[in-house]
């Protein structure tokens, strides 16, 4: 039976025996030409050695089996290891020695050229797609600038942050806060009055002083003068930084100035800024204190908020020229920030009542004992007598309800504040000339202040 399908005839005629062919296919290795008959006429054997019919690799059916290496035997006996061979280049690896290393190093010089050029056109294609981008951009430094002058803001604002104080007040839950500034080396400070009033009767109210450094410490009340909206307090401490204390009669509009302080509880802060006007009459009073007061203030567009309240406010060369106490804010609120409009109280007063206070712990004011209105006629302003209290300097100089105020010494009047701060700028028991007007005839009256 035949398992296979028949050889393809082209095969057949390559490969099988010629047409009437007898000579068998096995052939020993020595034979090259037709066999030759035996003896006897007989024909060779078909193997070549005895043991050929039993020879595996001449038996289509023998098994497939797995045997040693070859030459095993020779190896043990020798002994040896053969040794390793020599590595092959990198050349040989890749290309198998077909390549020439002239043409290796071409093909690394076309390498090299193809990768800058796609660098090139990367760079140029970066930047076209944004344009905003510059990679050889740097930017220009400056020398680091030399020592600061002593009256530059930095400068100013160096030697007297350590002589202003956070001032808080706490009464219970409830408190507030201000600034003040330390004016002897006793740990006197200065503050507005508005600041510590809360806490004047209250026998449970704690004050407490806050230095540049951290450092915190208790304060007490020495005085107060509700007339001029300041205070003294006392801390305990040795050795504090003092503020230098300038002249406010050298102050002129224009000059620059710095406000120091704490607005909204922010220790430490500068404003910087100009003196906007002088001698500005300012009424103060303040809901939740008995600060009822004209001050003749310097008005200053420094930046000045909630908290800065008896700050300082510094001239250039270093000195305070008054502590800061008002702002004028918008709307009827009053919760409004600083809008450039800031009010100090000039230190030369600062300086006669705050010494005052320390050596007897309250203040005399001059009065002249009227009550007055702004008043004005279109030519002229003044301040016009609405009563006089009986037994005062005025009643005993002669001025009458109905007369208007236009002068005090030297000092214009346009107005009942300005009488006022005018008044309070003298000595009790001083002799001060007054003008007034008195049906259209002006008077000069001396006045001696009680």
């Amino acid at each position: 039976m035949n398992h296979a399908p028949p050889t393809p005839e082209s095969l057949a005629h390559a490969f099988g025996r010629p047409a009437g062919a007898s000579e068998p296919l096995q052939r020993a290795p020595w034979e090259t030409g037709p066999r030759q008959s035996g003896e006897n006429g007989a024909d060779e054997p078909v193997f070549w050695n005895e043991q050929g019919d039993r020879d595996p690799w001449r038996d289509p059916t023998s098994g497939a089996v797995l045997g040693g290496p070859a030459l095993e035997e020779n190896r043990t006996e020798s002994g040896t290891s053969p040794g390793e061979g020599p590595l092959l280049s990198a050349r040989e690896v890749l290309f198998g020695r077909r390549v020439r290393p002239r043409s290796l190093l071409t093909l690394g010089l076309v390498v090299l050229l193809l990768g800058a050029a796609g660098g090139f056109v990367g760079r140029i294609t970066a930047e076209e797609g944004n344009p905003l981008t510059n990679p050889d951009v740097t930017l220009a430094s400056v020398e680091p600038g030399g020592d600061r002058p002593a009256g530059s803001v930095s400068g100013v604002a160096s030697r007297v942050v350590p002589a202003v104080v956070s001032v808080e007040v706490r009464i219970g839950s409830e408190g507030g806060t201000g600034s003040g500034v330390v004016i002897d080396g006793n740990g006197y400070v200065v503050t507005n009055n508005h600041v510590v009033s809360m806490a004047a009767d209250t026998p449970n109210a704690k004050i407490f002083t806050v230095f540049s450094d951290g450092t915190r410490t208790s304060a007490r009340i020495v005085g107060r003068d509700p007339q001029t909206d300041l205070a003294v307090l006392k801390v305990e401490v040795s050795n504090p930084t003092v503020a230098q204390l300038g002249s406010s009669e050298e102050l002129r509009v224009g000059e620059r100035v710095l406000a120091i302080g704490s607005p909204l509880g922010l220790d430490n802060t500068v404003t910087s800024g100009i003196v906007s006007s002088l001698d500005r009459p300012m009424r103060l009073a303040g809901e939740g204190t008995d600060t009822n007061a004209v001050i003749d203030a310097i008005q200053t567009d420094a930046a000045v908020n909630p908290g800065n309240s008896g700050g300082a406010l510094v001239s250039g060369n270093g000195a305070v020229v008054g502590i800061n106490t008002a702002i004028r804010t918008l709307g009827t609120g009053g919760s409004s920030g600083s809008i450039g409009l800031g009010f100090a109280i000039p230190i030369d007063k600062v300086r006669r009542i705050a010494q005052q206070l320390i050596r007897t712990g309250e203040v005399r004011h001059a009065e002249l004992g009227v009550n007055t209105k702004s008043v004005t006629d279109g030519l002229a302003d003044g301040a016009q007598v609405q009563n006089v209290k009986q037994g005062s300097a005025a009643e005993q100089a002669g001025i009458v309800e109905g007369d208007v105020i236009i002068e005090v010494a030297d000092r214009e009047i346009t107005g009942a504040d300005e009488l006022q701060v005018a008044v309070d700028e003298h000595d009790v028991g001083a002799v001060v000339p007054v003008t007034v007007v008195r049906d259209g005839n002006e008077l000069v009256l001396d006045v001696t202040l009680q």
